[in-house]
């Protein structure tokens, strides 16, 4: 391994989708490592792929990293802007003979695929334009023919690396598909734009990255990546290929499963703590006693490729939400409401004057439903009764008909003064009301329960009758109901 006081690891997105989960759970994993080895976590933005590539995505992704708590060092390499070390690096090789021309046309490469795939072949590039004599390749070109760079590739050649997560790594170069394209087609003696597999390496060289840290299904592009650090004499990394996310059928996690980017967790309402929190679970496991439950800085503490498992990490809906609900269930109620109100102010709840009197009152409200929230949303849900009079539920149109139900809402509302009450004020209106209606206290406190949410379900009773009440909305849902 290299010196853990030099590491330097790297997130490098492509800004051709939002910010998902899977690159989100990389991230992580490369941040914690940095900050248990006093390292740097930096960022590369891979956006040679021009037409898919939008500079909303990149804003997405930056955003998202941002809110999850990952801060990068330094600013973002923009990986577009390097072209010009990729094309030297490409001529480097063409120099040095690793790499060469190739004029065959799409057309042939088609048929070349056809004829494999009728003989049950895998497919792979056959070499044919490898060993080109000087008067073949200028007829190509005499032809008009633009030609691609491709990488040799000795089908004789074993790869070798020792994975920080999978341990010892063999590779055959016969399994790698034949010589390798590096650059795009272009006219002859120009070479064009250069391919995923030779910048990833000039770049994370220029970079000084010490680990690459990225999914499994990036193994087959390590062992081709590897023969390009050697052909063009770079430092090699250190490599550690972490568990693709499954869902529960076992396959890789995609959005028919649901939501599979961070901006849609965060719409749905969930924390960056508890996501950030998932997501370092989602193939790690915390030492004994450490508990499932922790921040990023905890897990930095502890994190190491040891405790990462090779199996493919099952995304389970049920814990992310326990976790959710943990997080939410431990904020204040100042804490809560301040990530609240911009769901409440999006329904147009809330009024742009504030005085100390709403905020107290938001907090109370908060004091009430944060205990059993499981999402933020879950506090739009619960919140709305108190923001807009609901309508009265099946249920509760059936219980304001039961025998002793009206009489005991009239008698309450005969009983009550405008303004608050407190708590002690409110269950001696209770008491007397029931007495007054000759009820017992059950038929009163269902029937104003579904009085004042239209529903027989909801928080505590009397903690939300103390908070309909100043506003006199409790008195006007009791008469509703009469």
């Amino acid at each position: 391994m290299a010196n853990t006081g030099s590491v330097r690891v790297r997130l490098a997105p492509s800004p051709t989708g939002t910010l998902h989960i899977g690159t989100a759970r990389t991230a992580v994993f490369n941040w914690l490592f940095a900050q248990r080895h006093g390292g740097q976590f930096l960022l590369r933005i891979e956006d040679t792929d021009r037409e898919r590539s939008k500079p909303e995505f990149t804003a997405n992704i930056l955003e998202g990293l941002q809110w999850l708590g990952l801060a990068w060092d330094g600013e973002p390499v923009v990986q577009s802007e390097r072209i010009g070390a990729h094309r030297a690096a490409i001529g480097q090789l063409l120099a040095s003979g690793h790499a060469y021309r190739c004029y065959a046309s799409e057309a042939e490469l088609q048929e070349m695929r056809e004829r494999q795939a009728a003989g049950n072949k895998p497919p792979r590039y056959d070499n044919r334009h490898r060993d080109l004599t000087p008067d073949q390749e200028q007829a190509y070109i005499a032809e008009g023919r633009q030609a691609t760079v491709r990488f040799r590739i000795d089908d004789a050649a074993s790869i070798g690396w020792t994975d920080l997560v999978r341990g010892p790594m063999r590779w055959a170069g016969a399994d790698l598909g034949g010589d390798m394209v590096i650059a795009r087609r272009a006219p002859a003696a120009t070479i064009g734009d250069p391919l995923y597999n030779l910048v990833v390496v000039v770049d994370d060289a220029a970079m000084a990255i010490s680990h690459v840290i990225r999914g499994e299904d990036h193994i087959a592009n390590t062992a081709k990546q590897i023969l390009l650090y050697e052909a063009l004499g770079l430092a090699m990394p250190v490599f550690a290929h972490t568990p693709l996310i499954l869902n529960k059928e076992g396959k890789k996690l995609s959005k028919r499963d649901g939501v599979t980017s961070v901006a849609d967790f965060r719409a749905q309402g969930y924390s960056a703590a508890a996501l950030a929190n998932y997501m370092t679970l989602l193939g790690w496991s915390p030492p004994e006693g450490m508990g499932e439950r922790f921040c990023l800085g905890e897990a930095a503490a502890m994190f190491d490729f040891d405790r990462v498992n090779k199996a493919g990490a099952r995304f389970d809906w049920d814990k992310l939400n326990w976790l959710n609900g943990q997080v939410l269930h431990d904020l204040e109620p100042g804490q809560l409401l301040d990530q609240l109100q911009p769901l409440w102010a999006g329904e147009g709840w809330l009024d742009q004057a504030q005085d100390q009197e709403d905020q107290v009152w938001r907090e109370s409200l908060c004091a009430l439903i944060g205990p059993s929230l499981v999402t933020l949303r879950d506090g739009l849900d619960q919140a709305r009764p108190f923001f807009r009079r609901p309508e009265l539920s099946e249920a509760a149109l059936v219980q304001l008909q039961t025998a002793g139900a009206q009489d005991a809402l009239q008698a309450l509302l005969a009983l009550l003064v405008d303004g608050p009450l407190t708590l002690e004020q409110a269950q001696e209106l209770l008491a007397k009301a029931v007495t007054a209606a000759g009820v017992k206290k059950g038929v009163l406190m269902k029937s104003l329960r579904a009085a004042l949410l239209g529903s027989l379900q909801g928080p505590d009773l009397l903690s939300t009758w103390l908070l309909l009440q100043p506003s006199g909305e409790a008195a006007a849902r009791i008469r509703r109901s009469l």
